[in-house]
């Protein structure tokens, strides 16, 4: 039978959720070589950046969603906060769950950051990085973020951006694209791996509309930064 096109599994929410599935379980233990790989070596400098934003207090319950193996889980530890990390690709908590040492390592968890096995107001801070644009059902997604933070809590995202200018939005898919599908091919021998990443962003709402919604969904003072000229973002925003 011949595949369904790319394009194609992501149109439907129930589409995305299978395939993201599918496409992280399949990358996991070559997930930090692409991290790294696709920017240059920057994003662990990206992540510190989004953990200095979030500057926990000491013993802060930290929540990061979509922990992949952990970078993220393992900046706000080594500043004192508890930190749990979930993530849905089992493969990925077991790569995170490697890593971890001492008694003050984060825990990883196996989970779906649309249905979090957490109680209402049980964090200080909710991370993710490259979460929000892989999820289903965004609008949910972030009513879940807002659920478990208590009051005065703090939300922050690392993510690729959807540039507005439509020359720069376009230079940069065709990069995303043609990068993405000679990693793809060499380390899987499938161009469309990799080819997900700009397929993606095409459906993302881009940084300016995502804090648009944080806002229609409850966040106050929701602000979010450009990271490499605009092409990522930091989102930050606070529930009252």
């Amino acid at each position: 039978m011949k595949e369904m096109p790319l394009g194609d599994e992501l149109a439907t929410p129930d589409g995305k959720r299978r395939y993201v599935r599918t496409l992280f379980a399949r990358i996991a233990d070559r997930y930090d070589l692409i991290t790294a790989v696709l920017s240059y070596g920057r994003d662990r400098r990206w992540k510190a950046r989004l953990a200095d934003l979030g500057s926990p207090a000491p013993a802060a319950r930290v929540l990061d969603l979509a922990t992949g193996t952990g970078d993220i889980a393992f900046l706000f530890a080594a500043r004192q906060a508890r930190v749990v990390g979930l993530d849905v690709t089992r493969r990925m908590i077991e790569l995170a769950r490697e890593k971890a040492r001492g008694p003050d390592a984060p825990v990883f968890l196996v989970g779906d950051m649309a249905a979090l096995p957490f109680r209402s107001s049980s964090f200080d801070i909710v991370t993710t990085g490259y979460g929000l644009r892989n999820v289903s059902d965004l609008s949910g997604a972030i009513d879940e973020i807002r659920r478990v933070l208590r009051p005065g809590g703090q939300a922050l995202s690392l993510d690729f951006n959807r540039p507005s200018n439509p020359v720069v939005r376009a230079i940069y898919l065709a990069y995303l694209h043609v990068v993405g599908g000679v990693l793809g091919w060499v380390l899987h021998r499938d161009a469309d791996t990799y080819r997900y990443i700009p397929a993606s962003i095409r459906r993302y709402p881009g940084a300016a509309a995502v804090a648009q919604l944080m806002e229609a969904h409850g966040f106050s003072r929701a602000k979010h930064y450009p990271v490499l000229g605009g092409l990522m973002a930091i989102h930050h925003a606070h529930k009252d």
